[in-house]
């Protein structure tokens, strides 16, 4: 039965890589003091009665540095995609003129700043409990498959491996809290 014992590297990268993909997704929704079109991407609007993402009822833009317009393509939805931006927690007050929502992104203060920093904080550390929980599982694999007759050369060597994996995925992840930290803090 040793033989036969494959670990499936590939699945275990894919997942982690998936954990890294979705803390950039998360990294993109902060605010660094310059207007993005991912900053409005978790924006829910009521609309047809399903939640809907902002995309999906009006062409987000950036016409300006510090500018975001979402041009709303139902005029009778402006007033729930206004109500949206505004619970949305970004801090934004959207100005409406007819079916333009205009998003003025105000300068970021040093507290503000912190603010974030802190809460990418926390956005890397789900992405490391995420790729812990990952390598717990191919490390309940490699437990399993030594019950099932893995010689302990065989197990020491895919715990390597894993052990590996793991640490260069958390080294992906502090770097990219790194660069969005610094990029936060940059007035």
């Amino acid at each position: 039965m040793s033989d036969d014992f494959m670990l499936d590297t590939d699945d275990l990268e894919r997942r982690m890589d998936g954990a890294i993909t979705s803390l950039r997704t998360e990294f993109a929704s902060l605010r660094t003091g310059r207007a993005s079109a991912s900053m409005l991407e978790p924006v829910m609007v009521d609309a047809y009665g399903a939640m809907t993402p902002i995309n999906q009822v009006g062409t987000v833009n950036v016409p300006e540095p510090r500018m975001v317009t979402v041009n709303v393509w139902d005029k009778g939805l402006v007033g729930k995609v206004e109500k949206a931006i505004r619970e949305s927690g970004l801090g934004i007050n959207p100005q409406t003129n007819g079916t333009i929502i205009m998003l003025p992104i105000p300068e970021l203060n040093e507290e503000r700043r912190r603010e974030l920093t802190k809460v990418a904080g926390q956005y890397a550390e789900g992405a490391r409990v995420s790729i812990r929980n990952i390598r717990r599982d191919g490390m309940d694999q490699i437990k399993k498959a030594k019950s099932d007759g893995l010689s302990e050369d065989d197990q020491k060597f895919w715990e390597n491996e894993v052990q590996e994996l793991t640490n260069k995925m958390i080294g992906a992840v502090d770097k990219a809290l790194e660069t969005k930290q610094a990029e936060i803090m940059q007035v």
